[in-house]
């Protein structure tokens, strides 16, 4: 397999790199003037990859792509209507500063959001639950480990949940479109709701008795993670079933909240066995 490194400047050509007037653009491609930045684009091998074969997905509006790419794109989808030959520079002109797209970017493919009732209680389920989580980097950490280690699913509050686009769904690597996410007014009322339905509540705090691992049993589990600093909200720890913290044998108390997901995670998959 072709390996692409992160990077997205263009190969320098006889003349230093630089444009010059007489080479004419590549036919099909967009005007160089350039655009305004959008906060809707998703880029990167992985996350495109993953956002274009994803059925609970709008189609896309535009996918912007260096030659390359676009063979890609043709060998696993055929031919895609939405695609548009540009080179780095160009791609890089539609997004944040510094994004590293790796020659392909996809703007309008919208991302249906799941229900509460869409999450079976199965045995060992487990559930991944974000109390005013909103660094977009931890969250999307945060669903790439939620999908290594077999999560069904995700809900977040909706007025503090960063857009999974952009840097969020670069760092989840295709796991936005591997995990579905609810979206909640209220997590206590959805805590309520799942409790209801089946589901058990741990609420990861620092001060809590028990460890996890006494605390899973293998039934389907809602983690509940609090923000980094202020942690769980009081009515919603009040919401758990349980609270539970990880041990920290070194002596150092303080995790990083997407590297406290991966390890609460890991356990509970490990309650599963």
């Amino acid at each position: 397999m072709a390996h692409f490194p992160e990077r997205n400047d263009a190969r320098p050509g006889k003349n230093g790199g630089r444009n010059q007037g007489k080479n004419r653009r590549p036919q099909g491609s967009f005007s160089r003037r350039p655009e305004p930045v959008a906060d809707d684009w998703i880029w990167g091998w992985h996350a495109v990859e993953a956002a274009l074969g994803n059925p609970r997905r709008g189609p896309a509006e535009l996918i912007l792509a260096t030659p390359e790419r676009i063979k890609q794109l043709e060998a696993k989808f055929g031919r895609l209507p939405a695609v548009q030959q540009a080179d780095n520079q160009q791609i890089a002109q539609r997004l944040p500063q510094g994004s590293v797209h790796q020659g392909i970017a996809v703007r309008g493919a919208t991302l249906e959001d799941a229900a509460l009732a869409d999450f079976e209680p199965a045995p060992g389920a487990v559930l991944l639950m974000l109390d005013q989580v909103t660094d977009p980097q931890n969250v999307g950490a945060m669903l790439r480990s939620a999908a290594a280690f077999g999560a069904v699913g995700m809900v977040l509050q909706d007025r503090n949940a960063p857009r999974f686009t952009g840097a969020l769904a670069k760092a989840a690597a295709g796991a936005v479109d591997k995990i579905p996410v609810a979206r909640v007014v209220n997590l206590s009322r959805a805590l309520d709701e799942l409790t209801d339905a089946g589901w058990r509540a741990v609420g990861l705090a620092g001060e809590a008795e028990r460890t996890l691992d006494q605390v899973l049993d293998g039934t389907p589990t809602v983690l509940v993670m609090g923000s980094e600093g202020e942690g769980l909200r009081r009515l919603v720890a009040e919401h758990c079933d349980e609270l539970a913290r990880i041990p920290m044998p070194g002596g150092f108390e303080s995790l990083n909240v997407s590297a406290a997901a991966a390890v609460a995670l890991y356990e509970a998959s490990r309650s599963r066995g």
